[in-house]
């Protein structure tokens, strides 16, 4: 499949909006806004050009850490395949098209300040063993083997409760974990 990569530099112009697919998926998705800056040599000034804005979607782990980390206002580089959808206003009005980014990567423009990472911590299932074939007994092809003796698996036990992002800040704190 062909599609138009794209990276684009600008600030969040909107809130992050977050949801849920109905099959369970994590969806985020905000507004960018990038302005063209060009040095006028015979004024000898910085001036704006046109501004595009676009609405840039994330989906799964994105969508997670782009709740906890970004707000309105942040400088930011997103990275992602760019698509134009054209869409129908009504009767006797002219079309309209929306330029979207389904973003693959994202983060703050260092260039305009500072951030600090805090990787994120996250379940791995594949480490996780059936609560019917658990043990803490040694197994006897192992010595001092089973799970009691692999410390990733004794950490991994299964949950049924909600995931929680480590090191997020829950929307409801009004903080953001930059």
């Amino acid at each position: 499949m062909n599609s138009t990569l794209v990276t684009v530099v600008g600030h969040v112009a909107s809130e992050v909006r977050y949801a849920t697919t109905a099959s369970g998926v994590p969806v985020a998705s905000f507004r960018l806004a990038a302005t063209d800056r060009r040095f006028d040599k015979q004024r000898e000034i910085w001036v704006d050009g046109d501004t595009s804005f676009y609405t840039v979607w994330s989906w799964r782990w994105l969508a997670e850490n782009v709740l906890a980390s970004v707000g309105r206002g942040d400088p930011l580089l997103v990275t992602g395949r760019m698509r134009v959808r054209e869409w129908d206003k009504g009767e006797g009005k002219p079309r309209g098209y929306a330029a979207e980014i389904e973003a693959t990567a994202m983060g703050h423009d260092l260039s305009r300040g500072t951030s600090a990472f805090r990787r994120t911590v996250r379940a791995r299932p594949e480490l996780v063993a059936k609560a019917s074939t658990r043990t803490t007994e040694p197994a006897e092809d192992s010595p001092g083997g089973g799970t009691a003796a692999d410390p990733r698996l004794q950490a991994a036990a299964p949950s049924t409760a909600t995931p929680v992002l480590v090191g997020a800040a829950s929307p409801a704190d009004g903080e953001r974990g930059v």
